[in-house]
């Protein structure tokens, strides 16, 4: 027995992002362990995939008039706390 996997792409509940999700996971995993963890700090890696699956997650989230909650809360007083929001 064991933990059976749902084959999401055929139930069509695959995320619209996974693959550029997937994409740039792929690339982060990679360059920190081949780099960031052996001082390299090149900021400059997985940019491109990480705007590709932002843009991604922004229309989706505009779809669904869900981008105000990403809104910068700028307007909000320092000393608020996160439960009055």
């Amino acid at each position: 027995m064991g933990i059976k996997k749902r084959n999401t792409a055929a139930t069509g509940t695959t995320s619209p992002c996974a693959n550029l999700r997937a994409s740039y996971h792929e690339c982060f995993n990679k360059w920190y362990a081949e780099k960031f963890s052996k001082g390299q700090w090149d900021k400059e890696e997985c940019i491109s995939e990480w705007e590709k699956y932002r843009a991604c997650l922004m229309q989706h989230l505009d779809d669904k008039h869900l981008s105000r909650l990403l809104e910068d809360n700028s307007d909000l007083p320092a000393d608020a706390d996160s439960s009055s929001l």
